[in-house]
């Protein structure tokens, strides 16, 4: 394939090392470049990269059951939840903190 590109000037300066080092014409330079840059693409992309976990002991006491921990704490919020809108829904002037005369 025939095409025209326009090189940034630091590519072009890494080609033409290559080109010389190397002892090959530009096109050959160009290609293996391009294949080789192209081929480390194939593997898989940083965000495809298995994510590792290291599991490190947490210090609970003996008989506490750490899965249990996100169940109460979602059991809390749900009550503080329950409580701030029950706050919100009363009347003004009827604040259980507030008794009238």
């Amino acid at each position: 394939m025939r095409t025209t590109v326009t090189l940034d000037p630091d590519v072009e300066q890494l080609l033409r090392d290559s080109m010389e080092r190397r002892r090959l014409s530009f096109k050959e330079a160009l290609n293996q470049a391009i294949r080789h840059g192209l081929s480390n693409l194939a593997g898989p992309a940083p965000e495809e990269t298995p994510f590792l976990v290291r599991a490190r002991g947490v210090g609970l006491r003996a008989g506490i059951d750490s899965g249990r921990l996100n169940q109460m704490a979602d059991e809390l919020e749900v009550e503080g939840f329950d409580e701030l809108s029950r706050t919100l829904s009363r009347p003004l002037g009827h604040s259980p903190t507030h008794k009238r005369k």
